[in-house]
């Protein structure tokens, strides 16, 4: 019992310590990240892409604020794919108003099945502009300044800008936990990316330019997988020096969060394939990442059983809740979910555990559609 208690011990230290280098080294870089103020904007011409399959109701409520961005020469293409709600006929009417709206509209095939992807490339064959802006039909943009803002990151270098995308605020335990995983994965990729390893980005609020899209031949690699419309895309062709991140509020692009716990986990399973498909490194690191997370509450509650002295575990756990604290309260400030602070001791434990079951989950699962 002594051996065993010995070496739970040490790997649940292990793990503490492991958790708290990704804290202060990786994400205090978004907690220190200084968000600046839109000084000369790039006014070149851009293209903002959505996909939309039977969204007619989405794309009432939403589609107008997507064409009122305040910027001089923009287009906006949406994909109608394959819908049978009654989008065609919205889409033509909205045309007629809006001379720089541009819809491609794909029928179904008894055949030939296509996912989100297939979608996203026409699009992007149908845009007229090298700067292109991916959003989605549920999405808004929190100001008429989205454009601009995100736009104006394609300075030098730059390839892809990477936004944020968080979900509306309701009420329930449902939410607070859909918001905290949003946070925790924008936390991540954002703090990654200012670290020098961009892994992957939102499809809701991301742009890059159309001839990187070619030049690394688009999905080809990856048009097998399901999701990854975005994030293996980046994964792929994002680097250190071509990857920018955009998180003024005026940027935001929101979304409204899932309504029941089993519409929200089938999301998620829908887009646990894509992590299969990164490179190799970004796997080993966020494998890392996850599993320390993972089994620093395993292994607490492995010492709790073994009575293990309980002041030590308490010392244990407060230190890392208190850095993390210090370290994300500016994030959460950023992200615009500061109501999550204090729920984030529970919050968290909720988290790890939510990926220990959708890792095992996801091994088993069929294939699913994308709409």
């Amino acid at each position: 019992m002594d051996y065993l208690y010995f070496i739970v011990l040490v790997a649940f230290q292990i793990c503490f310590i492991i958790q708290l280098y990704f804290t202060i080294v990786i994400h205090r870089k978004l907690g220190s990240y200084k968000i600046s103020e839109l000084e000369t904007a790039v006014e070149g011409p851009v293209s903002i892409i959505i996909c939309a399959r039977n969204e007619l109701e989405n794309l009432k409520e939403n589609l107008n604020l997507f064409l009122n961005q305040e910027y001089p020469d923009f287009e906006v293409v949406v994909v109608n794919d394959c819908s049978n709600d009654g989008t065609d006929w919205y889409l033509r009417d909205l045309s007629a108003k809006y001379k720089h709206l541009k819809v491609v509209t794909l029928s179904d095939h008894p055949r030939f099945k296509h996912g989100k992807k297939f979608a996203v490339t026409l699009g992007i064959k149908a845009s007229k502009n090298e700067n292109m802006i991916f959003s989605d039909a549920d999405c808004r943009p929190s100001s008429n300044q989205w454009l601009s803002r995100m736009q104006a990151q394609f300075k030098n270098s730059t390839e892809i800008v990477l936004g944020y995308s968080p979900y509306e605020r309701t009420a329930g335990l449902l939410n607070r936990i859909i918001r905290f995983e949003t946070f925790s994965t924008a936390l991540n990729y954002l703090s990654f990316s200012l670290a020098g390893m961009p892994y992957m980005g939102v499809g809701r609020n991301l742009a890059y330019k159309k001839s990187l899209f070619f030049r690394g031949k688009g999905f080809a690699s990856h048009m097998h997988i399901l999701s990854g419309d975005d994030d293996l895309f980046v994964n792929q062709n994002a680097s250190a020096t071509n990857t920018v991140i955009e998180i003024h509020p005026d940027a935001h692009v929101w979304s409204e969060p899932k309504h029941t716990f089993s519409a929200y986990f089938n999301q998620k399973l829908r887009h646990q394939g894509a992590g299969k498909a990164y490179q190799p490194e970004h796997k080993k690191i966020l494998g890392v990442q996850a599993a320390s997370g993972v089994l620093f509450y395993l292994f607490l509650l492995a010492l709790i059983a073994l009575e293990a002295q309980w002041w030590l575990l308490l010392s244990v756990y407060l230190i890392r809740i208190v850095i993390q604290l210090f370290v994300y309260v500016p994030c959460f400030k950023k992200l615009n979910c500061a109501d999550l602070i204090w729920w984030m001791p529970i919050l968290d434990i909720i988290y790890y555990f939510y990926l220990l079951i959708l890792s095992f989950t996801s091994v088993f699962k069929k294939r699913l559609e994308w709409k």
